[in-house]
């Protein structure tokens, strides 16, 4: 078969265009010619991100020079993005989406020449045929090569994909592997990148395991975020996501010798310890944050609020929360007064309540209770994907995330005092309101040792969180529904 050689279209403007495989996009690069030969700007990452490429950092660039017309490579799949062009010559690309979703089998084809370039998104395949002689291939990966590394491979005269070479199979020039791969009904798919959770025993990392059922789950057991060798720990760059919810959250024993190390190292030095992996492999840190990072003169807070931490506690959280700020692509989801699977006030009130016991609780901290499951329900919206339309005569991104940053996300409505909320607690268990009793901070603790100071406004402002969608549930709906959930768990046990 005779290809013939292309006369390279000179001037073109830089552009981006969609294909039928999501996140795979075709450019038109400019190239300036005269009878000298040519130039362009190959990769330029400032304009190129505005027109629609989507964040990508190189690490390493790989050349491809094919001497003889008909060498043909590929179909590899590889677990990094590849922004694929052409030094010299022209090729005819062949890309099939080989992840796992719903798109999984859909086929790309087209020629490149210098003048063109295709952004390939992690997981999906590629493979070319050179259409000339000493045609010269090239690709900036943003992941250094390995051998370790997972890989999907697909045999490239799989009829089922229908990829028309220009240059028949027989008469092109194969490697001895890529003529045995598998075809597409035996190729496993690739797997989305990993998404770690970290402290999942506590209340929040149950709820977690709820909205995150395919992520890894990890306890200070089993894995040391405190560790100076946590960089060796795991395969990082094959994770996108770590959701730090590991902390200490003893606020009083925080002010003891022995607590307060055990803050540090935990609220604080782990939190930098992921915050240098996630920069270093482009990994989003979500990290939870507290109201107690606030002095609580204010009555109510919002996101850029300065820190103005009372207790050892809250002055690790702070520090905690400026190193996660310190990561590239991070989410800071701060809470107040959080209550899930475990034990926390609304059972210790419950139980009382049961055993007839009429309590003296605080009535001069005032906020609102966060529920795990509204917490969890709000870091899964931060992380999902969302998509806008195009604006005219640029192409965005398939996909767009939140803006990176600090969201405060609780309950929504009245803002109460505990005394309140022990109340209600007792009234919806059956009993009696009048058997709370009311006492400030300094009469509840009066006379006890190694006690935190606590903010006594603990409102968090939800207007940021709100503006993305997000819908906060009432707190005294979700305090029904737990209760109610929980005498539910108590009758089926007995």
């Amino acid at each position: 078969m005779t290809i013939e050689k292309g006369e390279l279209e000179f001037e073109k403007v830089l552009a981006f265009h969609e294909t039928p495989i999501p996140g795979l996009l075709i450019a038109d690069l400019p190239v300036h010619g005269d009878s000298r030969g040519w130039f362009k700007e190959n990769y330029q990452q400032e304009k190129m991100t505005k027109l629609g490429l989507p964040e990508f950092d190189v690490v390493q660039n790989n050349i491809s020079f094919n001497a003889e017309l008909g060498v043909t490579r590929g179909i590899h799949a590889e677990p990094w993005d590849k922004f694929i062009s052409v030094g010299s010559g022209r090729i005819f690309g062949a890309w099939v989406d080989l992840r796992q979703g719903d798109s999984f089998g859909k086929v790309f084809t087209a020629e490149l020449d210098p003048t063109k370039a295709v952004f390939a998104p992690r997981g999906v395949g590629n493979g070319f045929q050179a259409l000339e002689e000493n045609t010269v291939y090239t690709y900036l990966v943003n992941d250094h090569w390995s051998a370790d590394a997972d890989y999907t491979f697909l045999n490239l005269a799989d009829e089922t994909v229908a990829v028309d070479w220009p240059i028949p199979l027989d008469q092109a020039e194969l490697s001895d592997k890529d003529k045995i791969h598998p075809r597409l009904s035996e190729v496993v798919p690739m797997k989305p990148k990993r998404t770690l959770i970290t402290g999942s025993n506590g209340q929040l990392g149950r709820a977690l395991q709820i909205e995150f059922p395919d992520a890894e789950f990890t306890d200070y057991q089993e894995l040391d975020i405190t560790s100076p060798e946590l960089e060796n720990a795991r395969p990082w760059r094959q994770y996108e996501t770590i959701i730090n919810v590991a902390a200490y959250t003893a606020v009083d024993l925080a002010e003891t010798p022995e607590g307060r190390e055990a803050a540090w190292k935990l609220n604080a030095e782990a939190v930098a310890n992921l915050g240098k992996i996630a920069t270093k492999h482009s990994i989003t840190l979500v990290h939870v944050s507290s109201d107690y990072v606030f002095d609580g003169t204010k009555a109510e807070h919002n996101e850029s609020e300065t820190f103005s931490p009372l207790g050892v506690y809250a002055q690790t959280k702070a520090a905690g929360d400026i190193a996660a700020a310190m990561v590239p692509k991070h989410y800071i989801a701060r809470a107040s007064w959080v209550i899930g699977d475990g034990n926390n006030f609304v059972r210790t009130m419950q139980s009382l309540a049961e055993k007839g016991v009429k309590p003296n609780v605080v009535n001069d901290q005032v906020g609102r209770l966060t529920f795990t499951d509204d917490l969890a329900r709000g870091i899964k919206h931060l992380l999902t994907p969302i998509s806008y339309p195009p604006t005219a005569g640029h192409l965005p991104p398939t996909t767009y995330h939140l803006p990176y940053g600090t969201y405060n996300i609780s309950g929504d409505g009245e803002s109460v005092s505990w005394a309140n909320i022990a109340a209600d607690v007792y009234e919806l268990s059956g009993h009696s309101r009048d058997e709370v009793t009311g006492v400030s901070t300094e009469q509840y603790y009066e006379g006890k040792s190694y006690i935190s100071p606590r903010p006594l406004q603990s409102t968090l402002n939800l207007d940021k969180i709100k503006t993305t969608g997000f819908v906060p549930t009432d707190w005294r709906k979700s305090l029904k529904n737990y209760l109610e959930k929980e005498g539910r768990q108590r009758d089926e046990s007995r």
